[in-house]
């Protein structure tokens, strides 16, 4: 059994051989970039396709933290910056709808010219008559369609303004994801490789063992094919960062020409303070999918209200001022006129009859809003199964950290047991095997108990709409 001090000198070896040997966060700290230097873009045509090796190549790869690569995917995400001109337009739709309020003001301007051909003394007639007018209105009555539009716009502010929280969320979580997935890949390397290395010792021990007469050359041969299988681990584990490092830079839009490397160290990300049920009722509270239900549920009762409206009277007032000049060329005599006039008064106008389409429309109004209503009980019940999944996984991940640390100690004494035993002749070769390809295991589910906290951790955030 290991004594304290023997059991912290394993876990400060586990610790910083495993996590804190990763390529991406040993590099100098140099390389790691500011948001503005990342975030630089290609100068050259969107529409243009490379076609030279040198234009694809990857020519630069700067670590970066997880806070870099959020703020670049919130910067860059395309859908993002779409919902933030959506909701643009809806505040000019609503500045429209508003503008239904106001005075309005039409003006007309019209010019005739005319001419006939005349027996007798009078001649051929010449006509010229221009005139222009002005009137003004204002809508008095509109059966609820002027309130209902407004309406209607407000809410479609309500639901871009909702779908830009959301997408910033998810583009959140999609960020993390990818990140954490690097740093996943960026441990299976480290693990690999400290396989490679194990095996590769296992082989020294075992040729000096067969050339001082204690070994056989089955153990050697065994050994090689055992340090062939570890290297063919590694050459995975390495293709799937490399895959890793370019989703990540896929998720947060950079040139094609970067790709980045994970600088933080795999560490638990933090901890969650909410029971189970608390978890859920903060999602319900929280999640902008229900909220734009509501909203889209809302347009649809206005759209109501606007199509019953086409039933109903409509009454504007209105003035209006005309200015007529007739000019008149009679040869050899030519006459001028003009004339002015005003009118005040208010119409009234009533579709009387419309073939039902009005209450057809509206109709299909209250369809759309139970079909929101039955939405939002599935987007309810769906987001209860993703809290209640992201809770239970986080929990056991929570749990597995401290089983499989200590598992991995353990593992890393065995080894060296193992091998202390091997190389004085008394213990077996295949003891030196099972005990490194436990020791693999034992570091791999570790940095996955690490990893997987993190990522169930990322999913309640999103789930419960706290990132």
């Amino acid at each position: 059994m290991l004594n304290q001090k023997g059991l912290n000198i394993v876990v400060s070896g586990l610790m910083l051989g495993l996590i804190s040997m990763s390529p991406s966060v040993a590099q100098d700290s140099t390389n790691i970039r500011s948001s503005e230097e990342m975030n630089r873009n290609d100068n050259s045509d969107p529409l243009l396709l490379p076609n030279q090796a040198q234009e694809v190549e990857i020519i630069d790869r700067p670590a970066i933290t997880l806070e870099e690569a959020i703020s670049l995917g919130l910067t860059n995400n395309k859908d993002l910056s779409r919902a933030k001109l959506e909701l643009d337009r809806s505040q000019e739709g609503l500045n429209a709808a508003q503008a239904q309020e106001k005075i309005f003001v039409d003006g007309t301007a019209d010019t005739t010219f005319s001419g006939n051909q005349a027996q007798g003394f009078l001649g051929n007639t010449h006509n010229l008559s221009t005139g222009a007018g002005v009137e003004l209105g204002y809508r008095l009555y509109t059966g609820g369609r002027l309130e209902a539009t407004i309406n209607r716009a407000r809410e479609e502010i309500k639901f871009a303004e909702l779908e830009v929280n959301r997408l910033t969320q998810q583009t959140r979580f999609e960020v993390a994801t990818a990140y954490y997935q690097l740093q996943n890949a960026d441990a299976q390397v480290n693990i690999a490789q400290a396989a490679v290395d194990d095996f590769t010792q296992t082989l020294r021990d075992a040729e000096l063992l067969e050339r001082a007469g204690l070994g056989t050359r089955f153990d050697v041969l065994q050994a090689r094919v055992d340090l062939a299988n570890a290297n063919q681990g590694l050459t995975r584990a390495r293709a799937d960062q490399r895959n890793a490092r370019r989703e990540l830079a896929t998720v947060i839009g950079i040139p094609a020409t970067v790709e980045y490397s994970a600088a933080d160290e795999i560490a638990e990300q933090g901890e969650w303070s909410l029971s189970l049920e608390q978890s859920i009722i903060q999602a319900y509270q929280n999640r902008e999918e229900l909220d734009q239900i509501l909203a889209r549920r809302e347009i649809n009762n206005q759209d109501r209200i606007i199509a019953v409206s086409r039933q109903k009277p409509q009454v504007n007032l209105f003035a209006n001022y005309n200015f007529n000049l007739n000019v008149a060329g009679i040869s050899p005599l030519g006459i001028t006129g003009y004339s002015d006039g005003y009118n005040a008064g208010a119409r009234l106008t009533w579709n009387l009859r419309d073939g039902g389409e009005a209450k057809a429309l509206s109709k299909q109004e209250e369809i759309s809003i139970a079909i929101d209503e039955n939405d939002f009980a599935g987007q309810r019940n769906a987001i209860r199964l993703e809290v209640e999944t992201a809770y239970n996984d986080l929990t056991a991940n929570k749990e597995n950290i401290g089983t499989t640390e200590q598992a991995a100690i353990t593992a890393t004494e065995s080894l060296r047991l193992a091998r202390l035993r091997f190389q004085a002749g008394v213990g077996t070769q295949t003891d030196v095997i099972n005990a490194q390809r436990a020791l693999t295991e034992a570091r791999g589910n570790f940095l996955q108990a690490i990893i997987g906290y993190n990522q169930s951790l990322n999913r309640l955030q999103r789930a419960v709409s706290q990132q």
